[in-house]
């Protein structure tokens, strides 16, 4: 497969080892930029993420004109959009006033909210891993959670169908493809249909690309779920609370607080998906099967990469 034309990854020079020979080769690795969020009147926050589409200008969204750019809604704006409304800073897209990339500085978004003063902020100028989460204790984890409404209960799914969007997702995932070092995110319907896809080296990252594209598309959330490649931990499942999300598929395990999260905000969590099966750990209710299958073996710990 070419992979030259694909953003998000750089082609290396590694050397390749086994028991008895040491050869030279060349290897594609992902990309890894900063990003920063200028949020008028709040602060900056600088993320560390793969861009894997072409920043064009001019690139901006206003409630009013909707996304300016050609071919449908920026990576950038996206990741931008996402992570401020699942850091709360916004609840609705009507409370973002502007949104642009700064024309003297691509890796600068800029966000100005029609109201700063009703943003519940818990951080602010802060630079986020690609791999940060949560810290802090108990009062952290409410601070995180803090005005999230119960989500809605629309979605019933067959259980079969959580491995078909995993099957798909994988086969979308281009920069996965050429270096195995990318998590993804989609967002799927009641009927399994792939919406949105989104990929990074963050996981967060690529759940705030998802739901910004759907935000800034006015694609309503209600009535769907996400799929992940990652584990879920507690600011993964705060942040599909968020946005209204009601099912969490997952490859990988649950943490604790992911379960208590979902299982608050009537979240349907469900992890190891894969080789046709899956762990409901909250609200199974929304997957209808006849029978529950055995799961014992998958809820066994395994080693998490």
């Amino acid at each position: 497969m070419n992979f030259t034309h694909q953003h998000g990854i750089r082609a290396v020079s590694a050397q390749c080892f086994d028991e008895t020979s040491r050869t030279h080769d060349a290897c594609w690795v992902v990309e890894e930029e900063t990003l920063t969020i200028d949020v008028e009147g709040i602060g900056a926050y600088t993320l560390m993420w793969t861009p894997t589409e072409a920043v064009t200008a001019p690139c901006g969204f206003t409630p009013a004109d909707g996304v300016l750019s050609e071919g449908g809604v920026p990576e950038i704006l996206a990741l931008a959009a996402g992570f401020a409304f699942t850091e709360g800073l916004f609840d609705r897209i009507e409370d973002v006033r502007s949104l642009a990339v700064c024309p003297d500085n691509r890796g600068v978004v800029r966000l100005a909210l029609a109201d700063p003063q009703r943003a519940r902020v818990r951080r602010r100028n802060v630079v986020v891993g690609s791999s940060c989460g949560i810290c802090g204790g108990r009062e952290r984890v409410e601070d995180v959670v803090r005005g999230i409404p119960q989500v809605g209960d629309r979605l019933r799914l067959a259980p079969a169908r959580l491995d078909a969007i995993m099957a798909a997702m994988r086969q979308r995932q281009a920069v996965w493809l050429a270096t195995g070092g990318t998590h993804a995110a989609a967002i799927f319907d009641a009927d399994g249909r792939v919406l949105v896809l989104a990929e990074d080296l963050g996981r967060h990252n690529a759940l705030d690309k998802a739901i910004g594209q759907c935000l800034l598309a006015g694609r309503p959330l209600a009535g769907c779920g996400t799929a992940l490649t990652s584990r879920v931990t507690l600011e993964m499942a705060s942040k599909a609370a968020r946005a209204g999300i009601e099912l969490v598929a997952a490859v990988s395990a649950a943490s604790s607080l992911a379960i208590e999260v979902t299982e608050r905000f009537g979240i349907t969590l469900c992890g190891f998906v894969r080789n046709g099966r899956a762990t409901a750990f909250t609200h199974g209710r929304r997957l209808l099967a006849g029978e529950a299958p055995d799961c014992s073996q998958l809820c066994k710990p395994v080693h998490i990469a």
